[in-house]
């Protein structure tokens, strides 16, 4: 079965489960894809009405394109996810941290705090390990303190069938025994994800001008960068983020095709190196299509971690006082890589 075969299949919403998962911030719906392509019921909280409106096409849950508060009474949920702005915590949102009003977090927090769900699991950029550690720490402890074990690691979709090198932190709060998704042993790779689209052009295509061949060499060299910035078949792509994919940079993702030139990814090809399947449609103009692929968490990465999730909270098992000392340690330990 090819790659596209094998999402198309596998990633589509097929309701078994009695339980509503809430996801908070919810962009287009990556998350919300793999959590319903698991058997959950999902509803979703995005202020971004393309997005919103990607969510509602495509899903069988519904989005709502509001902008949360502290004061938001939230509907029943038995599980709550999300992916608070990383925009405070990331190198690109010139890492502001607490002091950026884009900051999630404190809504993030007074949802659980409300709800008080079973499980819960937030996404954010690796960045908020480093410079921002002290802040994430905050968060840890107000997580710890609602009465959740806390468990987190550095996930790399690739790792996951995901034809993509991109590594983002997972954060999970839990009550009985969970185990994070163990990494498959194959990497996806661009040629089986969008190899039957990258040689194609048609008068839409974008191709890379001369001038903008030459930045792109300036570009390359000033960065000493060692092999050109193209997507090779044979390899999983780069981290797609808004930037490179709606940008027109240097490091913009971009195909070389058979008679040397090169094109901008199309929308397409964009979602199949997120996982995302042939089916899934996109609201909105071209750039927040793109926006809307780079900020998602890969649909399949997503489906590895509600599995998990779901045995998580189906199961009965319960830590004891040396298991919960030694998660605590094993987390540390995580992020001293």
């Amino acid at each position: 079965m090819s790659f596209p075969e094998y999402i198309n299949n596998l990633l589509r919403p097929e309701i078994t489960e009695k339980e509503i998962v809430l996801d908070l911030f919810a962009g287009c719906g990556g998350l919300s894809l793999g959590f319903e392509a698991a058997g959950y019921e999902t509803i979703g909280f995005e202020m971004n009405v393309p997005a919103s409106d990607t969510y509602n096409a495509n899903l069988t849950g519904k989005c709502h394109a509001i902008k949360l508060d502290t004061a938001f009474e939230y509907p029943k949920a038995e599980i709550i996810i999300g992916g608070p702005p990383c925009q405070p915590f990331s190198v690109g949102g010139n890492q502001k941290g607490i002091e950026d009003a884009r900051d999630g977090f404190p809504i993030f927090i007074d949802a659980v705090k409300k709800l008080q769900p079973k499980v819960f699991m937030f996404e954010n950029v690796r960045g908020l390990l480093y410079s921002n550690k002290w802040y994430f720490e905050l968060v840890i402890k107000e997580l710890r303190k609602l009465g959740y074990i806390i468990s987190y690691r550095l996930l790399n979709a690739v790792s996951y069938g995901v034809p993509q090198n991109r590594e983002r932190l997972f954060v999970i709060g839990h009550k009985t025994k969970f185990e994070f998704p163990k990494p498959g042993l194959k990497k996806s790779t661009v040629g089986e994800a969008i190899g039957d689209l990258m040689h194609e052009f048609s008068d839409e295509s974008k191709f890379l001008t001369p001038s903008m061949d030459q930045y792109v060499a300036k570009y390359e060299k000033a960065s000493s960068c060692i092999n050109p910035r193209d997507l090779y078949p044979e390899k999983p792509a780069r981290t797609l983020t808004c930037r490179n994919l709606a940008g027109a940079t240097g490091d913009m993702h971009r195909v070389r095709l058979k008679d040397g030139r090169r094109r901008r990814v199309t929308v397409q090809e964009a979602a199949r190196l997120q996982s995302f399947p042939d089916w899934f449609e996109f609201a909105g103009n071209e750039t927040s299509k793109f926006n809307q692929i780079g900020n998602a968490v890969p649909p399949l990465l997503a489906w590895h971690l509600a599995c998990a999730i779901k045995a998580c909270y189906n199961s009965k098992e319960e830590y004891s006082t040396q298991e919960i000392h030694h998660n605590f340690i094993q987390n540390e330990v995580l992020t001293l890589f």
